[in-house]
C-alpha cells in the first residue's frame, strides 16, 4: 500500500511550509529516511525524509509552492501501484508559472490514473481528520442550565458551561439573565511531534484470511482504543478505529487531563497566596475568571486530542466517526454500514455512575462530565464520593472559592491508598476549608427553593450544585449483537491474560474489563490485545501498577499497603518511613508535608509496596514501580543506587534504609 508524502509539521506553531526543491523524481527508487525534498519554514530550511522504501509514484506540487502542514504532496509505493493523479482534496494541482516541473516518469512507466474510491471510503469514513470540537457554548442563565432533570448537552456532547454575572446564584426561573462568555480563541491542535518510524513491523504470524476489509477493528477511541489501533498498524495490520465523539476518550476529554489542569491552576493560587513567605510583595487576595479557566483547559485538551488524531493518521489507521457496535465476531456496524474484520477489539470505555438515590435526577445534580465544563464557581458544592475524582475536584474548586463538602459512605477517603495516605489527604482537604464526612450515606436528594439538598441520617446539606463522584460504569454498548454471547461479570467483560473474551478472535481492553480503571493500564491491555489479535501470544502483566491522586499534596502508591503487606509477610514485615519535613528539596520548595513509606519482606528484602504523599508524589512513584517490576530489593536501593541531592526522590532511598534500620538522616531509634 502506497505511503503518503506529507508536508511535515516541525513545531507547534508551524502551519505551512515552502517546497524549496525536490531531491527525487517520479520513478526514482528510495530507501526509508532518504532525503526526498528540501522545505523552508519561518524558522529554518531543512531536508525532509522518505516515509518508506519504494518507488516515487507521484509528486503533486511544484517547487516554490507554499503548502499547509500535513497536506498530502505525493506517494511512495511499489512500482506500478495506482495512486490519485491529483492531491485527494484538490481539483487541480497548483503549478506556479516560474516553478520547474518535477522530472517526467520513465518512458516505461505510465502516468498514474486516479484510483477508484475503495469500499472503506464510503459514507461514514472521513477523508481527512477534523480538528477537535470547540468548547461548549455558554448558556444564558443558571435557571436555563437546570431546566431539565438532566443537564442539557451541547452539540458536541459536552455539558454547557455557565458564565458568571456575580456571586448570586439562583436556580429559580425568575433569576437574572447572564452574558455569554467570550468565545474560545483559536487553538493550534497539532503539538510538535517527534520524527516517527512509520514503516510497519513484520506481521506477528501468517497473513490474515482473505475476504475481510480489515485485519483489526477497534470500537472506541479512548486510551485503550487508539493505542490498540496504532499498535496493530505498527505490526502491519490494516486497522480501523470507530469513535462516536472525539478521540482520547474520557481521559483526555472529561477526566484525567481536565482535572489535572484545574488542580495545577489551584496550585498556582496557593503559591500566590503564600508568596509573601518568600519576601514577594503581591496581593494574596486572588480570584479566578472561570470562563478563562475553562478555555485554558479546553486548549490543553485540544492539543492532546489533535496529537492523537495526528498519530492515527501518520500510521494509516482508518478512523470512522460514528457510534459503532459489533454485529458478530467479524462484523461492525456504524452509521448504517457494515465493516468486516478478521479480529475485533472492544474498547467502549466507561461512563459516570449514578447511584439509585431518590432525587438523583434533580436538575442541579451533575457528574464529572458536566462539571468540568462548568464556567461558574458555585458558592456551595456538595460532592457525593471521596474517591480520586471527588477529592481532586474538591481540591480545585475549594481553591477557586467554592465552599465544598465531601460525603463518603466508606470509613475513609481514597480507600485504595492505605490508611496513612487517606488520613493525610483528608487532613489537607480540611486545612483548605473542605468539610469531610466519612462513614456517611446520602439517602436522598431533596429540593428546597430550586436548590438540591443532600440528606443523610441526621444531616441536611443545601447546595448550589451536587456532584456525583461515586465511580464509573463500563459502557458495554460496543458489544452490540455479542451481548449475551461474550461472558460478562458484574457489568464488565471477562477477558483472559491475553485480553481475549470468551469469543475467539474478540478482544477487550480498558474500562470495559473493569479492574483498575486507569489510562496507563488501558495502554498495556490495548498493546497486548492488538498483538494477539494479529496472531501473537502475549500475556498482559499488571502485577506492578502505580496509582495516584492529584490533590495538594499529591498521593501515590504501588503494590501492597501496610495492612495487606502485614497480612502477607507477618512478622517478617519491616516498614520504612521518611518524612518529607526532613528532605532538603521539600523544605527549600516550601512543600514539607508528606512522607515516603516502604513495606519490605525481610526474608529476601523484597519491596512489597510503597506509599508516597507529598509534592510530585505521582512522579516519584515511577522509580519504586520500575524497581519492583525488575525485583530490585530494598537493600539494593539503600546501598547500591546513588540518588541526586537535593531531590524529592532520595526520600525513597531514605525510607528503604529506614526499613533496614540504618537511615542516617533520621534520629537514632530507641
Amino acid at each position: 500500500m502506497a505511503k503518503e508524502i506529507i508536508m511535515p509539521k516541525n513545531g507547534m506553531d508551524m502551519k505551512e511550509g515552502v517546497l524549496i526543491r525536490w531531491l527525487v523524481n517520479v520513478g526514482d527508487k528510495v530507501d526509508k529516511d532518504d532525503p526526498i525534498m528540501e522545505i523552508e519554514t519561518d524558522k529554518v530550511t531543512m531536508e525532509s525524509e522518505s516515509p518508506a522504501t519504494g518507488t516515487v509514484l507521484a509528486l503533486y506540487y511544484g517547487e516554490g509552492t507554499t503548502i499547509p502542514v500535513l497536506k498530502i504532496i505525493g506517494y511512495i509505493g511499489e512500482a506500478g501501484e495506482e495512486v490519485p493523479a491529483l492531491p485527494p482534496d484538490m481539483e487541480a494541482a497548483p503549478a506556479p508559472a516560474a516553478a520547474p516541473e518535477p522530472a517526467a516518469a520513465p518512458a516505461d512507466m505510465a502516468a498514474p490514473e486516479p484510483a477508484a474510491a475503495p469500499p472503506d471510503m464510503e459514507a461514514g469514513i472521513p477523508q481527512d481528520m477534523e480538528a477537535a470540537a470547540p468548547a461548549a457554548d455558554m448558556v444564558a442563565a443558571w435557571d436555563s442550565a437546570f431546566s431539565a432533570s438532566e443537564p442539557d448537552l451541547a452539540a458536541d456532547g459536552s455539558a454547557p458551561a455557565l458564565a458568571p454575572e456575580g456571586p448570586a446564584m439562583d436556580f429559580a426561573p425568575e433569576g437574572p439573565a447572564m452574558d455569554f462568555a467570550p468565545e474560545m480563541p483559536a487553538i493550534d491542535l497539532m503539538p510538535e511531534m517527534p520524527e516517527l518510524d512509520l514503516a510497519p513491523e513484520a506481521p506477528a504470524t501468517e497473513p490474515v484470511p482473505e475476504g475481510y476489509e480489515f485485519d483489526v477493528a477497534v470500537i472506541g477511541g479512548g486510551p485503550a482504543g487508539y493505542v490498540a489501533a496504532i499498535r496493530a498498524a505498527q505490526l502491519g495490520g490494516r486497522a480501523v478505529l470507530f469513535e462516536k465523539d472525539t478521540v482520547g476518550g474520557t481521559c483526555l476529554n472529561r477526566g484525567c487531563v481536565p482535572t489535572k489542569t484545574y488542580v495545577k491552576t489551584a496550585e498556582y493560587i496557593g503559591h500566590i497566596r503564600r508568596a509573601s513567605e518568600r519576601g514577594i510583595v503581591n496581593d494574596p487576595n486572588v480570584s479566578v475568571d472561570m470562563p478563562r479557566v475553562v478555555d485554558y483547559k479546553d486548549s490543553v485538551v485540544s492539543k492532546l486530542t489533535g496529537g492523537v488524531e495526528y498519530l492515527l493518521k501518520s500510521y494509516g489507521v482508518t478512523v470512522v466517526k460514528g457510534e459503532a457496535a459489533a454485529k458478530g465476531a467479524h462484523e461492525v456496524e456504524c452509521l448504517g454500514r457494515l465493516y468486516t474484520t478478521a479480529a475485533l477489539i472492544l474498547c467502549g470505555g466507561s461512563a459516570p455512575g449514578r447511584p439509585p438515590i431518590p432525587g438523583i435526577g434533580h436538575k442541579a445534580v451533575l457528574t464529572s462530565d458536566e462539571i468540568l465544563d462548568f464556567a461558574i464557581v458555585p458558592h456551595d458544592l456538595v460532592i457525593l464520593g471521596g474517591g480520586v475524582i471527588g477529592c481532586e475536584i474538591a481540591c480545585a474548586w475549594a481553591a477557586f472559592g467554592a465552599k465544598v463538602t465531601i460525603v463518603e459512605m466508606l470509613p475513609s477517603l481514597i480507600a485504595n491508598m492505605g490508611r496513612k495516605a487517606a488520613k493525610a489527604i483528608e487532613a489537607s482537604l480540611r486545612a483548605s476549608g473542605v468539610d469531610v464526612y466519612t462513614d456517611t450515606m446520602v439517602t436522598a436528594i431533596e429540593d428546597e427553593d430550586g436548590k438540591p439538598v443532600a440528606v443523610t441520617g441526621d444531616m441536611r446539606v443545601k447546595a448550589d450544585v451536587v456532584l456525583v463522584a461515586t465511580g464509573r460504569d463500563a459502557d458495554l454498548s460496543c458489544l452490540g449483537a455479542l451481548a449475551g454471547q461474550a461472558e460478562t461479570e458484574r457489568g464488565k467483560i471477562v477477558v483472559n491474560d491475553r485480553m481475549e473474551t470468551s469469543i475467539p478472535g474478540v478482544y477487550a481492553a480498558g474500562d470495559v474489563t473493569g479492574g483498575m480503571m486507569l489510562a496507563h493500564t488501558a495502554f498495556k491491555m490495548a498493546e497486548t490485545a492488538a498483538e494477539n489479535a494479529l496472531g501473537g501470544d502475549k500475556a498482559c502483566d499488571l502485577g506492578v501498577v502505580p496509582a495516584g491522586v492529584y490533590t495538594m499534596p499529591e498521593a501515590a502508591c504501588v503494590g501492597l499497603d501496610e495492612d495487606a503487606a502485614r497480612e502477607k509477610a507477618g512478622d517478617r514485615l519491616a516498614v520504612g518511613y521518611f518524612p518529607l519535613s526532613a528532605n532538603g528539596r521539600s523544605l527549600a520548595s516550601g512543600e514539607p508535608e508528606g512522607f515516603v513509606q516502604v513495606m519490605v519482606d525481610t526474608e529476601y528484602m523484597e519491596i512489597l509496596g510503597v506509599c508516597i504523599v507529598g509534592a510530585d508524589a505521582v512522579e516519584m512513584i515511577a522509580e519504586p514501580a520500575a524497581l519492583m517490576a525488575i525485583e530490585a530489593t530494598a537493600d539494593e536501593v539503600a546501598d547500591g543506587i546513588v540518588h541526586a541531592h537535593p531531590t524529592y526522590s532520595e526520600a525513597f532511598m531514605e525510607a528503604c534504609a529506614d526499613a533496614l534500620g540504618r537511615c542516617v538522616h533520621l534520629p537514632k531509634k530507641k
